[in-house]
């Protein structure tokens, strides 16, 4: 028979535990408090999504690698970076798969290896994402003056940012609707392109000063073809926004490299087909290179004033689009898993609880884009996100490498073909590009890694304190 006092404990008991189990049911019924983001995206959705972050780098940038290496410096250079691309994203869908999370290489690598190489990565990836935009952006203001010359190229790419970050705040199925459309007009329109170019195409053009600085040619050239594919892996930064990311973010990984691979083949080969390398680089003799080769191959086809070089221009517009809007989608996810995880103010962490997503992540990428844009320095903008893009391929090969060890038994809906030699050749195509990179480019680098020094002591003085301060707190 109980006593007084263990009937009294008895009955305090049997309250608490009530108590908790009305608190978890009321939990369970109420709205949560803290939106999160939504699983809206299916397979064409992903695809709409990866070939139109890329498909920018069809239209500009990549032309300013033929005056480094020419045509044969450029293609030899692209050979290699698209085998980097074939074994580099099948290992990153791997890892994509297995750890469906917003933050992508970040979340992979501070899983895999430490909370420090995984901010590391994190940096990088962020400095990709934030730095390819202003470049895109230029690149639209360059396009729409053509038709508006009373208006500066800075303010049309300033009201881009504006434009298509609103709409990205707007909802994730919505960007990702609007991506998917502008990207089938841009891949309509490059095909277009080269079925008008190829009848005009002669081989005796590729041949002409191929190779005019030898081997330095094909390393300088080597961010210039990365432009091509650069920013595929944002398709792993809304993996968290799939449904069901185990299977679709593979269909939607690899459709678009191999849509992208035909594209570049064509792209590279009618437009300099046309009239040889120089053509496509140079509007005439002496003049600075150019962001618009397409339009400087059709017009010699077609000239500048016909209807068809403005309709091309004009379609032309969207693969840009395409690009800046897609990419400002996946840099915001990037952001916003530095918000989550307080590594950055907590604020760009936050989920806007109507439209679902990172408002305060996608407002301070604007603001910092628009900042790089000021600049003016197109080429080097490029060169900057190139050297994030390697780092970020670098940390993930390694991060794949180390996980399988370390965790054998992670569930993994898709493992890499050919382990372990396609991360292997991913790790040493991506180590030597940044090798030649830094060579060929000390400034920029020292700029870059500068970039990733004080943002690591950032993390190490004052995050890392913070958390300890708080665990010590706890304890």
């Amino acid at each position: 028979m109980l006593t007084k006092r263990g009937r009294l404990d008895f009955f305090r008991l049997r309250r608490s535990l009530f108590l908790s189990l009305s608190m978890a049911i009321k939990h369970e019924q109420a709205p949560s408090s803290s939106p999160t983001l939504s699983r809206t995206l299916g397979p064409v959705m992903l695809w709409g999504l990866g070939v139109g972050y890329v498909i920018s780098g069809m239209y500009f940038g990549w032309n300013l690698g033929l005056a480094e290496g020419g045509t044969r410096g450029l293609a030899i250079a692209t050979g290699f970076i698209i085998l980097l691309y074939i074994t580099f994203t099948f290992s990153y869908t791997e890892l994509s798969c297995a750890i469906p999370k917003a933050g992508g290489v970040f979340d992979y690598a501070t899983r895999g290896l430490s909370r420090e190489w995984g901010f590391i990565a994190g940096m990088a990836q962020l400095i990709e994402f934030v730095f390819a935009p202003p470049a895109i952006a230029a690149a639209i203001g360059a396009y729409f003056h053509i038709f508006f010359p009373g208006i500066p190229v800075t303010a049309i790419a300033i009201m881009a940012y504006v434009v298509f970050t609103g709409l990205n705040i707007l909802g994730v199925k919505t960007a990702a609707g609007f991506e998917l459309i502008v990207t089938v007009l841009a891949v309509f329109e490059l095909l277009l392109f080269a079925g008008i170019c190829f009848p005009h195409f002669s081989a005796a053009n590729l041949r002409q000063n191929d190779f005019p600085h030898g081997w330095k040619g094909v390393w300088a050239a080597v961010p210039f073809a990365i432009w091509f594919f650069l920013g595929l892996e944002g398709v792993a930064n809304v993996a968290e926004e799939t449904i069901r990311p185990q299977r679709n973010v593979l269909l939607g990984f690899g459709s678009a490299l191999a849509t992208l691979i035909i594209l570049c083949v064509l792209v590279f080969l009618s437009s300099i087909g046309v009239a040889g390398w120089e053509a496509i680089v140079y509007p005439s003799p002496g003049a600075d290179a150019s962001d618009s080769p397409l339009p400087l191959a059709l017009s010699r086809i077609t000239g500048t004033g016909g209807l068809m070089y403005h309709l091309l221009i004009t379609i032309g517009l969207m693969g840009l689009v395409a690009s800046f809007h897609g990419i400002i989608l996946a840099a915001s996810r990037a952001t916003f898993e530095f918000g989550r995880v307080k590594y950055i103010p907590e604020a760009f962490g936050k989920v806007h609880a109507r439209f679902r997503t990172p408002v305060h992540a996608l407002l301070v990428n604007m603001c910092i884009g628009i900042i790089a844009l000021l600049t003016g320095r197109t080429g080097e903008i490029i060169t900057i996100s190139c050297f994030g893009a390697l780092t970020l391929y670098i940390l993930a090969m390694v991060t794949l490498l180390v996980l399988r060890k370390k965790e054998p038994a992670l569930p993994r809906p898709f493992k890499v073909p050919f382990y372990p030699y396609f991360p292997v050749i991913a790790l040493v195509i991506a180590g030597v590009a940044l090798v030649a990179m830094i060579t060929l480019n000390i400034r920029l680098s020292l700029i870059y890694f500068s970039l990733l020094v004080v943002s690591y002591l950032w993390f190490k003085y004052f995050t890392n304190r913070k958390d300890d301060a708080q665990s010590t707190i706890a304890v």
